[in-house]
């Protein structure tokens, strides 16, 4: 049964998005307790994934990558919730419970520091959609990292995706690090707060969030006033090669 569902549902999705996979919830053993599959859907056996491609050529526009990225990712945020919407109805009419996961917004914040519902990236990785590369993104063997991702968390079992098995950055390469402005990619580690803090802007924030009674509401916010955020930086997506050409 989870053979011919994982079937039909591949016919769907080959339809409606550029890549996709399959995590069985086992996967997600070392996920924080709050962001599991199971405090999101009742029953949870299932996260499918998938993700909608920014097209690669902003990267190399004249003038105006900033603001074509921008638009980019926020029209593929609202499409694959689209999708998402589309899917998890597909699947409770098939009987099963379906959670939408949220492509960006809304988000959980833990003190300052924002999370998803659902770590994506993560999520990608485990259905087998990409690898972490040194950046922290998640980067797919056709797209590198331009996939923007969605989710839904299922009852459905369904057979698990082969995980990626590939080391997606070369061998030597430092292009991220070495053109990050805030020095957010030290060693192996990420500096999530540092690179978002740079990145991601909007008109609103210094208004709303300018003192403590704001701050005490900024879960409230982001995920309204500040949804449709600018970008302020785009280096370590620019410099990567393995954005600029097929694997």
């Amino acid at each position: 049964m989870g053979g011919d569902l994982e079937r039909k549902l591949s016919r769907w999705l080959r339809k409606r998005v550029d890549a996709f996979g399959f995590a069985p919830v086992e996967r997600f053993a070392d996920a924080p307790e709050e962001h599991h599959p199971a405090r999101i859907c009742r029953d949870a056996a299932t996260v499918v994934v998938y993700g909608s491609a920014v097209p690669r050529g902003v990267l190399s526009s004249p003038g105006y990558v900033l603001h074509l990225l921008q638009r980019g990712y926020h029209s593929a945020y609202a499409y694959l919730d689209q999708v998402s919407m589309l899917l998890a109805t597909f699947l409770e009419a098939e009987g099963h419970r379906a959670v939408v996961i949220p492509s960006y917004a809304p988000l959980v914040f833990h003190g300052l520091e924002p999370w998803g519902i659902l770590s994506l990236k993560h999520a990608a990785a485990l259905a087998g959609l990409g690898a972490f590369g040194r950046s922290g993104l998640v980067f797919h063997p056709r797209f590198g990292a331009m996939l923007r991702l969605g989710a839904v968390v299922t009852s459905a079992p369904l057979p698990g995706s082969a995980p990626a098995d590939w080391t997606p950055c070369p061998r030597g390469c430092n292009a991220c690090a070495a053109s990050c402005p805030v020095d957010a990619l030290q060693g192996t580690s990420f500096q999530k707060m540092a690179c978002l803090g740079h990145t991601v802007k909007h008109g609103i924030y210094h208004l709303a969030l300018g003192d403590a009674e704001g701050l005490k509401r900024i879960e409230m916010i982001i995920n309204t006033a500040g949804y449709n955020y600018w970008l302020a930086c785009d280096e370590c997506v620019k410099v990567c090669p393995l954005n600029r050409r097929k694997r």
